[in-house]
């Protein structure tokens, strides 16, 4: 089966055929290319493990196989360690390179260059590239040849940066070696994963295929209303998108290029949230020590967070008696996935009302969100949190969820969806149902404690604490 001319493309959460530069750079420089895909144990089941995020990959797998197979390919499935896998198959098909796109996570990087140790023992040339984000995250720099630890910069700094080309799709490419066993994608039940685990009702449906529809609705329908509607909660505004990034079946890249042709003050503010991802893979990348810790050393070890299981517990399951935090949690729970107004509101209400760590919130976000993603679930978590980059005073980040409901959902018709048990309340209660007298909660179907949770905690009171909890911190 040797073939100097062969090359492995190793997928990773790049699951696409369009816009796609390893994939574009192995074909041109090798006569045939063997896409792979490798279930990596340390990723399915580690820090990180979602059995709906797990199974929404398998389906973005399936349809790439299906891409693939359309084009005379097909993917090929190895179930291990990724040093084993990748290096096997490179030996098995006397692979001259093999191929992949380049990831940001610490863990991404220990596994890529263990790789890449074990091909080059065996001279086998690994070959990383970009092609997740719109530039390369590790290039930006101040003028004093620093990271970037402020957005607004750093989106001067990469507007300033020319853009690679946005490739189409292969036609076709090479069939796959006779003889060369193609592995199956498993079923998530296969991989241990029950079904009563899995979000009910998944934003969106996997694949590449769906992820480009979904992305042409996008751009005709509702990005030029998004500077105005993205943070309205009462009808959608926002593109759904990021499940679709987080596993590249779409490319940020070509994403922008196209938001940038259609153009106004639609495309460059979804551009600029496009921005952000650099933003927070950039931060991830550099400061690697953020997946663990404060990025702002002043609150390391200084804030004293609850353990409160009690409170923990009804955050999650959206019984807080905050309207707006319990729609949120809910989706969440729902759908695997959650407005972006709601995951600020819900944060805040963590970290600054309830004062629970924010690595619990970001633990609870990374196993149920279908677009979770170790940059960017860390960089909004600490950013909401106020200790991460990006600063800003903190009592600018401790969000009143009545405030936030009246201003974003003021028809109400968000936590409506979401809270059901609140659909009878008047609209002049809604924010703030506890205060309905007893015939109002009768006439509403609505009994607080009963049929809804009264306010677990006082939101005034607990504001209070937080600005005297970080100021001792930050002074401490």
């Amino acid at each position: 089966m040797a073939d100097r001319s062969v090359a492995v493309l190793w997928f990773r959460r790049d699951l696409r055929v369009h816009d796609h530069p390893a994939l574009v750079q192995a074909l041109d420089e090798h006569d045939r290319i063997v896409p792979l895909y490798v279930l990596d144990d340390a990723l399915l089941g580690g820090r990180y493990a979602s059995p709906s995020r797990t199974a929404f990959m398998l389906g973005c797998l399936r349809a790439l196989d299906q891409e693939l197979a359309q084009r005379g390919s097909g993917l090929v499935v190895r179930h291990g360690r990724p040093e084993d896998e990748v290096p096997a198959l490179a030996r098995e098909l006397g692979a001259e390179a093999v191929h992949w796109t380049s990831d940001v996570s610490p863990y991404a990087r220990r596994r890529d260059t263990r790789v890449s140790d074990l091909l080059r023992e065996h001279e086998v040339r690994p070959r990383p590239h970009g092609g997740t984000y719109l530039v390369d995250p590790s290039k930006p720099r101040t003028q004093g040849g620093r990271p970037y630890t402020v957005f607004s910069p750093f989106h001067r700094a990469i507007d300033q940066v020319d853009r690679r080309t946005v490739h189409r799709a292969p036609a076709e490419l090479p069939p796959l070696p006779s003889g060369l066993r193609k592995g199956r994608l498993p079923s998530a039940q296969a991989l241990g994963i029950d079904p009563a685990d899995l979000v009910p009702e998944p934003v969106a449906e996997p694949g590449e295929p769906a992820a480009r529809a979904a992305l042409e609705r996008w751009l005709r329908d509702d990005l030029d209303h998004y500077a105005d509607r993205h943070d309205g909660m009462s009808r959608p505004g926002t593109s759904v998108l990021s499940p679709y990034l987080r596993w590249g079946c779409l490319s940020a890249r070509e994403c922008e290029e196209r938001a940038a042709r259609r153009g106004g003050k639609g495309a460059a503010a979804w551009n600029r949230q496009l921005a952000w991802r650099d933003f927070y893979a950039h931060q991830l990348l550099l400061f690697p020590d953020n997946v663990a810790q404060e990025f702002q050393p002043r609150y390391r070890r200084r804030l004293a967070w609850s353990d409160d299981e009690e409170l923990l517990r009804a955050w999650k399951d959206g019984r807080t008696g905050y309207p707006l935090v319990d729609a949120g949690m809910r989706q969440l729970a729902r759908t695997g996935w959650m407005h972006n107004r709601a995951r600020l509101v819900v944060g805040s209400f963590l970290t600054k009302d309830l004062h629970i760590d924010w690595r619990q919130g970001e633990r609870h976000f990374a196993r149920l969100l279908l677009d979770g993603e170790p940059a960017q679930n860390n960089g909004n978590w600490q950013w909401i949190a106020s200790t991460g980059a990006d600063p800003a005073p903190y009592f600018r980040r401790l969000f009143n969820p009545m405030t936030q409901q009246r201003k974003f959902d003021p028809e109400g018709t968000y936590v409506r969806r979401w809270v059901p048990e609140l659909a009878g309340v008047p609209d002049e209660r809604l924010v703030e149902p506890w205060t309905m007298s007893d015939e109002q909660q009768q006439a509403a179907g609505c009994v607080i404690g009963t049929d809804y949770p009264a306010p677990i905690v006082d939101h005034a009171q607990e504001r209070r604490v937080a600005m005297e909890r970080y100021a001792a911190a930050g002074e401490g």
